[in-house]
């Protein structure tokens, strides 16, 4: 249980300025809950913007004490004109989806040993009271969007929620643990301070490459394998095998807890253990109908702090890996449900020859016949607080530019006008090929989504003519040799009758 909280004291100087020009009262905690040293570590509080109607996500509801009802929201800039008056009977209205879904974006672009911790909220002292339930509610519905990915390990159960008292200007903390039934003693006062928390950071990257072959199993009619089911389910099972992989960082094999005490920029190599591929053995009961082969490099940062572990750091490291891979997948079925079109449509083939379009996160791999190909987001890093990194996603077909908007609108900063400082260390992007199981059988017979080359040749016809023409020259060469072979064989056979 986190006992301590330690909040950057610079940004929060900022932050303190900027709630009272913003009146956006409420917002996510990104920072790190440390296990190993039972503290929490705040770098940044980042308010949620106005819902797609301009709606603020959080507003004051005012009730009687006769029937507690709510009559109504009132803005913030209007609260706190009559705070006075009405605080003893004002309570939050919060809409915990938006903010939710604010909490699961975020998460997208923070990177190893970053999360998103808790939430915050800027209102007087009878409000915060007033609203007990409500926070707790929103600290649950913000802890399940993390738990929706599949993590190297259980989640704390716990989030941290810090209330800004503008009446006077006061920070408090409270560490919320989750029960059966969520009361005002599931909020426990912490011990807040603010001092030095970015610059104490010690920086770790990992590159690592990976080469899954996940195998399409047959299912029941009522039960349609996707090509993001598929993955998902390979996803989660590498992350198994990952969290036992050996860490070397810069050329030394971690053995030991000891805090790291290099400076500078520490790269990490993991090491996968020889085992046998439980994922496999799970579809060997059942008829395999082909293989998903899902390659690639990933980039990984990680923050660790001076006095933790370096532990801690490989397994910030892992959890960072496998939420990329999760994100990629989750951005690329988002925009086959998009509502703007963007979507990333291919032209299958069916069994029965029907043609039809479909998004290919949600592809009937049973009834795939043909072999198709997709490129996933490539992941870039941008600079955040204090020589930090924050990532986000680019489709092949986008560039820098979208990552403006995302700065502004979910992390609330301003992109970096210098496009150099950005790094782009993903040169190539994960490909994810599906391969029926004759292709994989027989290579031979594989055939593309899109046959076409780039001089508008059919590749599939040219891959038959050059299988042909090295198959006829596999039986020339055969021949040619059976010959030489009775001609040496007779010429052997003259010299040793002349001998004798």
């Amino acid at each position: 249980m986190v006992k301590a909280v330690v909040g950057e004291e610079t940004q929060l100087k900022l932050i303190e300025d900027r709630l009272t020009q913003s009146r956006l009262p409420v917002g996510l905690v990104i920072g790190k809950l440390s296990s190993p040293l039972d503290r929490g570590f705040v770098f940044d509080l980042i308010p949620t913007p106005p819902n797609d109607a301009r709606e603020p996500a959080c507003s004051l509801v005012e009730t009687t004490a006769k029937d507690d009802k709510k009559k109504g929201p009132k803005s913030k800039s209007q609260a706190s004109a009559d705070s006075s008056s009405s605080s003893s009977s004002s309570s939050l209205f919060i809409d915990n989806d938006w903010v939710a879904e604010h909490a699961r974006q975020v998460a997208r672009m923070l990177v190893g040993g970053m999360k998103v911790i808790g939430i915050y909220i800027w209102v007087s002292d009878t409000v915060f009271k007033n609203s007990t339930i409500t926070l707790c509610q929103l600290l649950q519905t913000v802890k399940g969007v993390a738990e929706a990915a599949p993590l190297l390990e259980n989640d704390r159960e716990e989030r941290l929620l810090i209330h800004i008292c503008y009446s006077p200007m006061r920070w408090t903390c409270r560490n919320c643990t989750w029960t059966s039934n969520i009361t005002s003693s599931s909020l426990r006062p912490c011990d807040f301070k603010m001092g030095r928390v970015l610059t104490s950071l010690q920086t770790f990257k990992c590159n690592y490459s990976f080469n899954l072959r996940l195998p399409i199993c047959q299912e029941s009619s009522s039960n349609i394998q996707t090509l993001s089911d598929v993955l998902r389910q390979g996803i989660s099972h590498h992350a198994k095998e990952l969290k036992d992989a050996r860490a070397v960082i810069d050329g030394n094999l971690v053995i030991s807890d000891e805090p790291s005490t290099s400076d500078g920029v520490q790269e990490v190599e993991l090491l996968l253990p020889f085992m046998k591929d439980t994922y496999a053995e799970a579809c060997s009961q059942k008829d395999v109908l082909g293989v998903l082969l899902f390659k690639g490099s990933v980039c990984s940062f990680a923050y660790l702090n001076s006095k933790e572990p370096v532990s801690q750091a490989v397994a910030d490291i892992k959890r960072d890996i496998i939420m990329s891979l999760q994100s990629r997948l989750d951005i690329i079925c988002d925009e086959a449900y998009g509502d703007m079109g963007q979507t990333e449509d291919v032209s299958q083939e069916a069994s029965d020859g029907i043609s039809t379009d479909k998004p290919v996160s949600q592809l009937d791999l049973q009834s795939l016949r043909k072999e198709c190909s997709l490129s996933f987001p490539r992941r870039v890093f941008v600079p955040w607080l204090a020589g930090t990194y924050i990532c986000d996603y680019l489709q092949p077909s986008e560039t820098l530019e979208v990552l403006k908007d995302h700065c502004v609108e979910l992390m609330s900063m301003e992109a970096p006008s210098d496009a150099s400082t950005i790094l782009e260390p993903e040169k190539e992007a994960l490909s994810l090929v599906t391969k029926p199981f004759w292709d994989v059988a027989i290579p031979f017979n594989s055939a593309s989504c899109s046959p076409l080359g780039k001089n508008g040749i059919d590749t599939r016809e040219e891959s038959g003519k050059k299988s042909t023409k090295s198959n006829n020259l596999n039986i020339v060469g055969a021949i040619l040799f059976l010959l030489l072979s009775i001609v040496v064989g007779l010429v052997l056979y003259v010299v040793r009758g002349s001998k004798t």
